[in-house]
């Protein structure tokens, strides 16, 4: 059976420039490359020899659609699609910076891999106090801060800056917000230059939560010596930022065929060469999949609610999946350091280049292809529908059969060596050299995307915690197709978790509402839509979880009043489904069969399960 592929693309082209479609077959397995030229731009995508594509359309439901932008470059109802819906907005640098800090103050030991952010124009008063106090508690502190506009790509408007006073607030800025972030000064250099990792990671589904990490990824290089940030060099941005899409125009970019050299080389390169000067690999990959982990769950609360509003419960849709690009600074002692995730990486697999003034000429690069194209063909694998079925039937009986796991450990996770072997040592031994055609009996390429999530499920699960705030606020959003909460379902949160019997009156839950809510916290989609969002929604949450619970860290102090809604809510489902039993049987026993009297009974629904419930009991006693 063939699988069927619908490619958007947002670029038009003349005539003149109809799309090439090359194929490139590797004897022994059942894969081929295609690769679409649109406008001379290349796109690679690698799918099974059966599979059919349509650049232009097809009438009929296809089994995947890959849209260029965002899930609504098409209207779909059936199928998937490699784009969630709200993945956009929240990979906006305001927006992941709000996710960020949320759970920073929740774990803030956990999630110290992301600098320390401010939102402007809203937060400049803000800033300046604390930096300001920062600097009367450290008199030697000389911090750099760069700003970075919210919509910004490709290092578009960034610059750096060595206090407050020098940012621009006025102009652009009222109009374009930004971030605004402490500069990481020390970053680990090779070849004295500072680079950044480009990492790719595919997030296959919300619920359940699955995640995978490609083995190799892509360094770029800036292309000056890098020197800590001073009034002299605060400018110089092919020594400070590492964007590619700037780099490439500086006169010392070095383009190369090898992974190993060059202005950008593949990472598994840059493993190989730590390896042999005596790092320890497995804790940078563990590092690394940490980071990844947290901040996929960070960012999940906001994409289910956005899921919700687009494809409701019981309303037809396509399944989504997505690549992202995540951008990853090394410290100088080898921590890895969050820069920004991309909703929508480049899948070029080609460079331009000017061969005379005026004509630009598009190279093919080994080092993009080397990597991408495994991503691809591997994103595509993991999706095959044609194997979902079968994939959910062998989970079923693994878990029938699988044995009582162990109690999860609240520590990061450090991968067992076996498996990081199996991780990256396929990277730094026996590797083929860019440009090499496999033999003709090649076996089919090594996997590339490795799960790491449900695989480190057990030690990341205590961090999910605004997951279970975004659960509640679903229930009670009440209008299908809203991303906003209103004040009616607000109220009836306060008044349904029994919030308002525990010293919090009815008048004050509309106060907080209205406070909170006229900030205009969170992203939407559509900015005239009124109500709180999901991130005021939990600030709302740890506001009241404080005034509740006294003397605890607050992560603890939201855990607890969680548990408290969720059993009270509990309790309301069982009663409301006990009265519709009630008046279920009331209702059948009036029913009788007019020919032999037999009474008619209906179906007995399942009854509801209590989560967390003992959990909340034993606390209990511990609230004021």
């Amino acid at each position: 059976m063939a699988i069927h592929l619908f490619v958007h693309s947002l670029w038009q082209f003349p005539a003149s420039h109809t799309p090439l479609l090359f194929k490139h077959a590797w004897k022994g397995w059942g894969f081929q490359l295609l690769f679409f030229f649109v406008k001379l731009k290349r796109l690679v995508l690698m799918f099974h020899v059966n599979t059919s594509s349509f650049p232009f359309g097809r009438r009929l439901p296809c089994d995947i659609y890959w849209h260029a932008v965002s899930f609504h470059d098409n209207v779909i109802y059936s199928g998937q699609v490699n784009k969630f819906p709200g993945m956009t907005e929240m990979t906006r640098k305001v927006n992941l910076s709000r996710a960020m800090r949320t759970m920073q103050e929740l774990f803030p030991e956990e999630y110290n891999f992301y600098p320390r952010s401010w939102i402007l124009p809203e937060e400049f008063a803000i800033f300046l106090t604390e930096v300001n106090l920062m600097k009367e508690n450290n008199p030697r502190w000389k911090p750099t801060f760069i700003v970075k506009p919210d919509g910004g790509c490709q290092g578009d408007g960034i610059y750096l800056v060595k206090g407050p006073t020098e940012i621009r607030l006025m102009g652009n800025l009222q109009s374009r917000p930004a971030v605004v972030q402490e500069y990481m000064a020390k970053p680990f250099l090779i070849d004295k230059l500072k680079f950044d990792i480009r990492l790719y990671v595919l997030l296959k589904s919300l619920d359940p939560l699955e995640v995978y990490v490609a083995k190799d990824g892509l360094c770029r290089f800036c292309t000056e010596p890098y020197q800590e940030p001073s009034l002299k060099n605060l400018h110089q941005v092919y020594m400070h930022l590492t964007n590619y899409a700037l780099n490439i125009h500086s006169g010392n970019f070095v383009h190369s065929d090898s992974g190993n050299t060059g202005s950008k080389r593949t990472f598994s390169s840059i493993l190989g060469k730590l390896a042999c000067s005596g790092v320890n690999i497995r804790k940078l990959w563990s590092d690394i999949i940490s980071l990844v982990i947290k901040t996929v769950i960070a960012i999940v609360p906001e994409l289910k609610v956005f899921y919700q509003s687009d494809i409701p419960t019981g309303k037809p849709g396509p399944s989504c999946f997505q690549i992202l690009g995540f951008d990853i600074l090394l410290m100088k002692n080898l921590k890895p350091i969050l820069l920004e995730v991309n909703a929508n990486p480049s899948m070029k697999i080609e460079h331009e280049q000017e061969v005379s003034p005026g004509v630009t000429q598009y190279i093919p690069s080994p080092v993009d292809e080397e990597v991408k194209v495994a991503v691809i063909r591997d994103t595509l694998r993991l999706v095959d529908p044609h194997k979902k079925k079968k994939k959910q039937q062998q989970q079923q009986e693994e878990e029938e059969e699988e044995e009582p796991a162990e109690q999860p450990s609240a520590e990061l996770v450090e991968l067992a060596a076996q498996d990081e072997e199996s991780f990256f040592q396929e990277e730094l031994e026996n590797k083929p050299e860019l440009g090499e055609s496999p033999p003709p009996e090649a076996k089919p390429p090594a996997v590339c995307l490795k799960e790491v999530f449900p695989k480190y499920a057990k030690q990341f699960s205590y961090l999910r915690l605004v997951e279970r705030i975004a659960a509640l606020f679903i229930r009670f959003l009440g209008v299908k197709g809203t991303t906003k909460l209103g004040p009616t379902g607000f109220r009836m949160f306060i008044r349904n978790s029994k919030i308002s019997n525990s010293g919090f009156s009815m008048a004050a839950g509309d106060i907080l509402y209205i406070d909170i809510t006229r900030r205009g916290i969170g992203p939407s989609m559509d900015q005239r839509e009124a109500g709180m969002s999901l991130q005021a929604f939990v600030e709302a949450i740890c506001l009241l979880a404080q005034r509740r619970y006294k003397s605890l860290s607050l992560h603890e102090q939201v855990e607890l009043l969680l548990d408290f809604c969720e059993y009270n809510l509990a309790v309301l489902d069982e009663k409301r489904l006990a009265c519709s039993r009630s008046l279920s049987t009331t209702q059948a026993t009036l029913v009788t069969c007019p020919q032999d009297g037999l009474q008619l009974s209906p179906a007995t629904p399942g009854s509801a399960a209590f989560q967390r419930t003992q959990k909340f009991v034993d606390c209990r006693s511990s609230q004021p």
